[in-house]
């Protein structure tokens, strides 16, 4: 997958908003709170970070994919190593399922307003 259609995939998830923080930082958000992040085109010779489940942070680490996110593993955010790494398929999954980690941990009216949910 490349940069672009990471991009794209983010943005086509329900009530996702995108910005720059910290100067170069791709961030990908719902309602507020960011589900995944990547380096601006080129900056990064890895690949992106995002929020996964318990289960899903122990098995890309553990199988190479990824490694613990810096300053965010502790609340189970991983950054692949590339943006290959992982089939297209399987990419758009992950970011799907950290979208609906974050989006489930926004209140209820928060995610009413939002519509979804």
């Amino acid at each position: 997958m490349t940069p672009e259609a990471f991009h794209d995939a983010a943005l086509a998830l329900p009530a996702a908003t995108f910005d720059i923080k910290w100067g170069a930082d791709r961030c990908y958000s719902v309602g507020g709170k960011m589900f995944a992040a990547a380096g601006s085109d080129g900056e990064r010779p890895s690949g992106p970070a995002f929020k996964t489940s318990d289960l899903a942070f122990e098995m890309l680490v553990e199988q190479g994919m990824a490694r613990p996110a810096p300053y965010a593993a502790r609340f189970k955010w991983v950054q692949l190593v590339s943006y290959d790494v992982l089939s297209d398929e399987d990419l758009v999954a992950y970011l799907s399922q950290a979208h609906a980690l974050v989006a489930a941990g926004l209140t209820r009216k928060a995610r009413a307003a939002l519509g979804i949910g």
